[in-house]
């Protein structure tokens, strides 16, 4: 139940699915080039949706559907590598108020050979955070800076220096960059001024299209979930203005995982950013 089949690059060929993204060495990238590698990933419906509203009514999650605990090992791989994660005060409202929980959860069994990945590479327990937030307006967990990790919160336009004043008293650092909202080249450019440089984004759509039309993004990974769900409002991977030119991906790696969902099975996908010179 653990094999997967690699269905691009040719040859086809089965691997088990545990060590899969691990396997891409996202590290390896930034350490080649000297600069970032920014990466993403979303669970979509065969429909394209990402999201679904809450039972009560107040914001989007992700849909019982097609969430899965195969689909969520290769996402604790993709946040294992990362020097930092790239979320949303609406992260921190959620997980606030229960919603949400740590990404990288090398406190369960399950993934406590991901711990130990990190700790041999001498990377510490946790990515640090990136948190996006245009108001300003969230709550601080405590656990958002456990174990030494640090967040690092970035706005946009003119934030009230007062808030800004609270914020950097309990978290330290608040980064304006950008005036209508934060821009990704921007933000990517100031974490790599930081000494970051394996870059994940577990924010949304909106924040996906800042750092796709700000040519930011490095790579995006998809899982395609074999279920159809319908439903208002439509919640897509990328949320904004038309991009123009459109951005041009190119195929990296295809897995058919025919165990999931009961049977109906999912694909994982994986996409490079490259210029598009015919777009």
């Amino acid at each position: 139940m653990d094999a997967i089949l690699r269905l691009y690059p040719p040859p086809v060929h089965e691997i088990p699915l545990t060590g899969a993204y691990l396997a891409h060495n996202l590290r390896l990238h930034a350490e080649k080039s000297g600069g970032p590698f920014v990466y993403a990933n979303f669970v979509v419906s065969l429909d394209g949706r990402i999201a679904i509203p809450r039972p009560s009514g107040e914001g989007l999650m992700v849909p019982e559907a097609t969430a899965n605990e195969r689909d969520w090992r290769l996402f604790q791989e993709l946040i294992a590598q990362a020097d930092i994660l790239i979320s949303s005060g609406r992260y921190l409202r959620d997980w606030a108020e229960g919603d949400a929980q740590e990404l990288l959860r090398v406190d369960d069994p399950r993934f406590a050979d991901l711990g130990a990945w990190r700790e041999q590479r001498g990377l510490p327990r946790y990515p640090d955070f990136a948190i996006l937030s245009n108001s300003l307006d969230f709550p601080i967990p405590p656990a958002l800076t456990s174990g030494g990790r640090k967040a690092i919160i970035f706005t946009s336009g003119n934030p009230s220096r007062r808030r800004v004043r609270e914020i950097e008293a309990r978290l330290g650092q608040v980064i304006v960059a950008g005036e209508a909202r934060v821009e990704g080249a921007r933000l990517v450019g100031h974490l790599v001024e930081m000494g970051y440089h394996t870059i994940y984004s577990a924010a949304g759509s909106q924040v996906l299209h800042a750092l796709t039309s700000d040519g930011a993004l490095n790579r995006l990974y998809l899982t395609h979930a074999n279920r159809l769900l319908g439903g208002k409002p439509f919640a897509s991977i990328l949320e904004g203005p038309l991009l123009q030119p459109a951005v041009g991906m190119k195929i990296h790696h295809v897995y058919l995982d025919p165990h999931a969902l009961g049977g109906l099975g999912q694909l994982f996908t994986s996409y490079d950013r490259v210029d598009d010179a015919s777009a």
